[in-house]
């Protein structure tokens, strides 16, 4: 089934097709004019790789990739991919080492991504071997763009990407760097395969709507409500977006007499240990979420006290991996770990809050694969223009999240809202 520009019904995005959750072709296409396009993907933090010869693996897209420093201290990232066959250079998660060397014919590359060794490139008893000219330095390990905000390193295959800065746009470059303010120290890591396809949990972290409605648990302690005073903020393209709230911006009382007009129970729970929901402000502002959704696949997570990661890394049309790094700072004092730790449970494949996104996204793609042509409805917030707004029941960045989709695929209908 081509992709054409004919498949918009709407030229705000307020009907989203749902063939482009399904369509193989679609999916292909992506990989080459996204993940591997002019746009720039995160692939780790500094902490994670402190060391000269510490490296890690992670995912572009479906590609793999290695960031390593190499033994100056510089940041490189390749594609983990050998030359000779293609093999998986690096298998590993993490490590340290002098170099990269391809497990299936010892193929070795420098810390700098350089092919430095061949075995028997000469041949045996000058028989076989590589021919006289060939130039090792043309078949170095593919390299990334890379660059940082913060202690927070992205990598580009596109040579056409725009500098980092501009791509993030200064609001977004402005919350990361509040995430990271200081230092961070990795507290753990968890990953979830949900089957479903890659763009309906890139939706669900721009989706202001569902959060106090599918999350019972937020909506009953107050973590988040859409009672609160919040709203929506995105950079000026609208591809990436900022969903945040306050605390103690809204009433118990206020919040069960919204939600009960609603018939929304909000009064069903309680907690053995109400210091699992406590927000312990650490910063010059009163946000207790705050969760920052970067095209295409990178999600910065603040839910009261609990710091996160999230990589969305796809795995075909039909599943993707959230791959999830928990994050504290290296001065806060023991009790405020384990206060982190403790809300932790909050996210993750079995976490108080998060289980219940992959079960949705999954009922969402099986129900919607038999039918194609029929288009999902994002109009919460109002149709026509993409804006930030003050206030949280919206659906608007979803939308600008399709119009960046729709320019890279190249299925922009004439006259676009963006």
């Amino acid at each position: 089934m081509a992709v054409t520009d004919k498949i918009w019904p709407a030229l705000d995005y307020s009907r989203v097709p749902y063939r482009l959750y399904h369509d193989p072709e679609i999916y292909a296409q992506e990989q080459r004019q996204i993940f591997q396009g002019p746009v720039w993907n995160y692939l780790g933090l500094e902490a994670e790789i402190p060391n000269p010869g510490d490296f890690r693996t992670t995912y572009v897209g479906e590609t793999p990739v290695i960031v390593n420093r190499d033994a100056a201290g510089a940041i490189h990232a390749f594609v983990n991919r050998c030359a000779h066959r293609g093999a998986l250079v690096r298998r590993e998660l993490a490590g340290n080492a002098r170099e990269h060397i391809c497990i299936y014919h010892q193929w070795c590359y420098g810390l700098d991504g350089r092919l430095t060794a061949i075995p028997f490139r000469r041949g045996i008893r000058g028989k076989g071997g590589l021919d006289p000219d060939f130039d090792m330095s043309r078949h170095g390990l593919q390299p990334l763009r890379v660059d940082q905000v913060g202690s927070a390193i992205f990598g580009t295959l596109g040579e056409a990407a725009e500098p980092l800065d501009e791509f993030l746009g200064p609001p977004i470059k402005a919350e990361i760097e509040r995430l990271l303010a200081r230092p961070v120290t990795i507290l753990g890591y968890n990953r979830q395969r949900i089957r479903a396809n890659w763009k309906l949990y890139a939706e669900n972290t721009r989706d202001n709507y569902h959060a106090s409605l599918l999350h019972e648990f937020l909506l009953t302690f107050g973590l988040d409500r859409s009672t609160q005073t919040g709203g929506v903020r995105m950079d000026a393209r609208h591809r990436h977006n900022i969903t945040w709230a306050e605390a103690d911006s809204d009433t118990p009382d206020f919040a069960r007499e919204t939600y009960g007009a609603a018939r929304i129970r909000n009064d069903y729970l309680s907690l053995k240990e109400p210091d699992l929901v406590a927000f312990r402000r650490e910063r010059n502002d009163n946000l207790n979420l705050v969760v920052t959704s970067v095209f295409p696949a990178a999600v910065f997570v603040q839910i009261s006290n609990s710091l996160a990661i999230r990589q969305i890394r796809p795995r075909g049309v039909e599943e993707f991996e959230v791959f999830q790094t928990m994050l504290g700072y290296a001065d806060d004092p023991p009790e405020m770990t384990r206060h982190r730790l403790r809300q932790a449970n909050l996210v993750g494949p079995a976490g108080l809050v998060s289980m219940e996104d992959g079960e949705a996204i999954e009922i969402a793609h099986r129900a919607t694969k038999p039918d194609p042509m029929r288009s999902s409805v994002i109009e919460l917030g109002g149709a026509g223009v993409i804006s930030d707004r003050d206030y949280r029941v919206t659906d608007v960045p979803l939308r600008g999240f399709w119009s960046y989709y729709a320019e890279l695929l190249g299925i922009e209908p004439e006259g676009a809202v963006r």
